[in-house]
This record gives structure tokens, sequence and C-alpha cells, in this order.
């Protein structure tokens, strides 16, 4: 068990959210530029794993960077296979990955995507959004609560892309979401370029869906941009943010959650070479002028 904080802060009218990124490791030069920039580092405990011998672990190398980083920011995790919400149980090595990291780098909260990534413990290679049902309501409800009670530390979960057209029935998108923060208590974490994906290949409203939403839940916010690929917006963090993205997070941070206390952009580490270290390091000043002003 560890030390537990505060649940979602209280609402803060004029609030400057922090700014974070994420980042997977190896790469001291980028990591030191970064630092200059942001309040936060966010890391995947999968993506700075290796198997050594028969077994999965941390990487020694990265997490002694995290320890070290540590010192002048803010750490959050960011899980991507948990698979919260498969039928026959989540993915028990992303969970003692996160135990052992949680042992070695002090946390400030954790965080996964709201859908499964593993059927019949076979995995899909992708991540799917789930039906929004008051069964899966159910069981989804009953793993954040667990997971509270594990770690002991603020726990949020994001919303994703629908890869495939939405399950028809059931909860909305945003009564979803408010629905499992009511009854556990976890935060949400809302992604700005998943709903601009949602919105463009399958009609989201992304108006409706934000005045639904039950902003004061909401803790921290994303912000990437993808590719288009036969007219379908893909959530590959490849590119540096879109001023459209920017724009919506500014709505959002001033009359939805202004209470949300981080921003993250994300980016793959593929995405390094192509877009360049200056770039990432002018996107992150560009960011925390934009977003400061935003509230």
């Amino acid at each position: 068990m560890y030390a537990a904080t505060s649940p979602i802060a209280a609402a803060r009218p004029g609030r400057v959210p922090a700014l974070g990124v994420s980042y997977e490791g190896r790469d001291p030069e980028l990591l030191s530029m970064m630092l200059a920039h942001v309040d936060y580092l966010e890391v995947t405990p999968e993506t700075i794993a290796e198997v050594r011998g028969e077994q999965i672990v941390l990487s020694p190398e990265i997490v002694t960077e995290l320890k070290n980083a540590g010192r002048d920011v803010k750490i959050v995790v960011h899980g991507v296979s948990l698979s919260i919400g498969s039928h026959n149980g989540w993915q028990s090595t992303y969970l003692r990955l996160l135990d052992k990291l949680m042992s070695q780098v002090n946390v400030s909260w954790h965080s996964e995507h709201l859908g499964y990534t593993r059927v019949d413990d076979q995995h899909l290679g992708i991540m799917l959004a789930l039906p929004r049902t008051e069964q899966v309501l159910d069981l989804v409800c009953e793993r954040v609560l667990r997971l509270n009670s594990t770690f002991g530390i603020p726990f949020l979960l994001e919303n994703i892309v629908h890869v495939l057209p939405p399950y028809p029935q059931g909860y909305s998108p945003a009564a979803f979401l408010n629905a499992i923060a009511a009854r556990t208590g976890c935060g949400l974490l809302l992604d700005i370029y998943n709903l601009e994906c949602d919105a463009h290949n399958h009609g989201l409203d992304i108006p409706a869906f934000l005045a639904e939403l039950n902003g004061r839940a909401v803790r921290e916010l994303h912000l990437a941009c993808g590719v288009e690929h036969n007219g379908f917006l893909l959530d590959v963090h490849s590119k540096l943010v879109r001023p459209c993205t920017v724009a919506l997070a500014q709505q959002v941070l001033t009359g939805v959650a202004p209470q949300a206390e981080l921003v993250v952009y994300e980016f793959m580490p593929e995405a390094v070479p192509g877009l360049g270290r200056e770039a990432i390091g002018c996107e992150l000043a560009r960011l925390r002028d934009s977003l400061g002003g935003a509230c």
C-alpha cells in the first residue's frame, strides 16, 4: 500500500495547469531539453520494460533516469496494457510492473485507457473501446475500486478513440465516464485529440459531450496529433499539436474543467527523428504560453 493523497482537487478558478510530456527513456539529450520546459514527466511502465532471461522487468537504466529527473519534476504513470475492460480479467504483468515502479519512483498519480486490449488472454494488437452498458460499468467500477485500494494514490481513466463504430446501446460517452467517476471517486483524463478523432471518424458531437461531462472530475488533459489515412484520423502520436486541438484544450480549461491540474503533450519516441528535439522544445514552450493564457 502506498501513501494516499487527496482525491480530485477542488476547483480553483484561474488556476494555470502544469505542463507535462511523455518520456520513454534512453534519450538524455531529449530529456535534458524537455526538463527545462515541463513540470511533469509521463511514463508508461510497459515501454520502459525489457525482457531479461524469461522475465519482463523494468529497465534499471530508465528507472535511474526517472529517479534523477524526479528531483526537478513530478512523475505520473500512464498505462496502455492493463486492459481494464477484458471480461476474463486484466493484465497481471502490467500490475506487477506498476507495483515495482511505484516502489522505486515517487508517482503522483496513475492512469489507464478505458478500453481493452485482450480477449480470452489473447492480445488483440490494438485497443478497443468498451460497450457502454450497465454490465460493463459494474465490471470497470469494481476494478477501479480495487486499484484505489491497492495503490492508494489517485487513479484516472482516459477516453479512447473508437476504432470501430460505437456500440449503439447504453450510456452516452460522457455519461459513462461520469458514472464511473461518481461510483468510484476516480478522476478523468480527457484526451483532446481523441475527441477530435471520434468527431471526424464517427460524428461525435464534441460540444454536446463537453456540456454533459462532469468537468469537476477531469484532472488531466492529453494533447497529441496523429495522421489521416484513407480519410480516417488515427491516434498515432507522431506530430506537433494542431492549432484546433490547442484551441479545444483552451476551451476545456476555461469553461469545462478549470481545476484540471496537468496538460501532457504525448509523442512516440519513433517520432523524435522526424520532429527533431529542437521542435519538441519549441512545442512545449508554445503550449505553456498558450495554455497558461487559457486560465
